[in-house]
């Protein structure tokens, strides 16, 4: 009996009794059952018959033939086994790196520890020859899992040449004054206070700042000055001159360097410069600019108990604002040709967020020098006067207001009503413009004034009188 999954049963002839039967069998005649010859490529041999239907041998046989509607997209693309209901649209492209893949399926992965020990070798080797005897070489270390990782050294950072300041520059400047500049912190007897800058003068601690920065305690009250080095000391008030906005004050034992005086008489329009002070109280403040303009006339002066300031001022681009007032304003050879004080505002800002917009404005320091010498020997400044009074409101020129008795202005033979012109042909176009180039004088001074008297021009000459101040 046979089964369509099991195979026939063949007895063996070296176990098998001899028996009658057997001896009695003949062979079949030729051709007795024989099959006919299948044709090459058939799978007829693989086909039995069940009743007239045809059923697959899957445990030996060969599969079912597939349908040829399967295309590989590349190749080495496996057969499907299972067509799907349904074909996506999209075919995944083949892995970028597929040919290497097919290749290490090939080829036999060599150790990874002898691998990473001979890169590590390698590149101590490449590193001895190159860094020389005494250079550092990779280290190989072993991580948790016992696994050599290479360790690289760290490159040389910030070890190279040593900048060197240039003469002449910003921060060359700087580092000669710095040391000279102080910040200065005034308490009034009535509550005010005032911060400010000043510069250190000569070798017995004078400093030289604005008298506005100052005149908070000129009725009583205490002046600290803290030194770059971040020293405070107590400063007293030597003297002051309103008319020139300058004062000066003094520290004993003050260790901090004296500055050198330039000649601002000799500035030039576009010249480099450097302001240094402590702007909004930050101390040590450097900026730089240029000077953009010469003999510009300011007043400054918000106090109604004490005169206007008149400065016939160096203009500079340079950045100042409140807390410069007092500092220096130094040429690029370290030498100060002008003392910060005051800057341009925009009409209508409000109190307190006035800054800079690159108008700032500086004593010259031919007259500041003259100033702060009469200051530290008398406690008292003089400017020069004609001995009049001129319309501060008239425009296109000094109108006479008053003449002073026996004053230069009279004995020249000026009268309410006359119209100044001009001094020393220098032209004046208003009050401001005249009295501060009468400032840049010195008293005893003689100086041409031309004016107009009824439509008539007319030509003086005065010597100017002095006035405490």
């Amino acid at each position: 009996m046979t089964s369509d999954d099991a195979e026939p049963t063949v007895p063996n002839p070296a176990n098998a009794e001899p028996t009658a039967a057997l001896t009695g069998l003949t062979p079949p005649a030729p051709g007795a059952g024989a099959m006919p010859l299948q044709t090459p490529g058939s799978d007829a041999a693989y086909r039995q018959t069940n009743g007239g239907r045809s059923t697959s041998q899957r445990s030996f046989g060969r599969p079912e033939p597939q349908q040829q509607t399967f295309r590989p997209v590349y190749q080495g693309q496996a057969w499907p086994t299972e067509q799907p209901q349904y074909r996506p649209a999209y075919v995944p492209p083949p892995p970028a790196d597929w040919h290497q893949q097919q290749a290490r399926s090939y080829a036999s992965e060599p150790q990874k520890l002898n691998r990473v020990v001979t890169i590590a070798a390698l590149v101590a080797l490449v590193i001895g020859v190159l860094a020389g005897a005494g250079a550092a070489t990779a280290v190989v270390a072993l991580s948790g899992n016992n696994t050599p990782v290479a360790q690289q050294p760290e490159p040389p950072v910030g070890t190279g040449a040593d900048p060197k300041i240039r003469t002449g520059s910003v921060s060359a400047v700087a580092a000669t004054l710095l040391p000279s500049v102080v910040q200065l912190k005034v308490e009034g007897s009535d509550n005010s206070d005032a911060t400010g800058s000043g510069f250190v003068i000569d070798n017995a601690g004078h400093i030289l700042t604005n008298n506005h920065v100052v005149a908070a305690a000129a009725k009583g009250g205490s002046i600290q000055v803290v030194t770059n080095d971040n020293k405070t000391a107590t400063a007293r008030l030597v003297g002051r001159s309103p008319a020139y906005d300058l004062a000066v004050v003094q520290v004993a034992g003050l260790t901090a360097p004296s500055v050198q005086f330039g000649r601002s008489d000799q500035a030039v329009v576009g010249q480099d410069v450097v302001a240094i002070g402590s702007p909004l109280g930050l101390a040590g403040t450097v900026t730089s600019g240029i000077i953009s303009a010469k003999n510009r006339p300011v007043t400054t002066g918000d106090d109604p108990a004490e005169a206007a300031s008149y400065i016939s001022a160096l203009q500079t681009d340079a950045a100042i604002n409140p807390g410069n007032s007092g500092g220096p304003l130094v040429d690029m050879n370290a030498k100060v040709i002008g003392v910060n004080s005051a800057i341009a505002t925009v009409r209508g800002s409000a109190e307190g967020q006035s800054g800079s917009i690159g108008l700032g404005f500086a004593i010259p320091i031919d007259q500041a020098r003259r100033t702060a010498q009469q200051l530290i020997a008398t406690g008292r400044a003089s400017y020069p006067v004609i001995g009049a009074q001129v319309d501060m409101q008239f425009e296109g020129g000094a109108r006479v207001s008053m003449v002073n008795a026996n004053s230069p202005a009279a004995k020249a033979g000026l009268r309410v009503g006359d119209v100044i012109t001009s001094i020393n042909s220098d032209p004046v176009d208003s009050a401001e413009v005249l009295i501060v180039a009468i400032r840049t004088h010195q008293p005893g001074e003689a100086v041409r004034l031309a004016f107009e008297r009824s439509g008539r021009s007319r030509t003086v000459t005065l010597t100017l009188a002095q006035q405490i101040g």
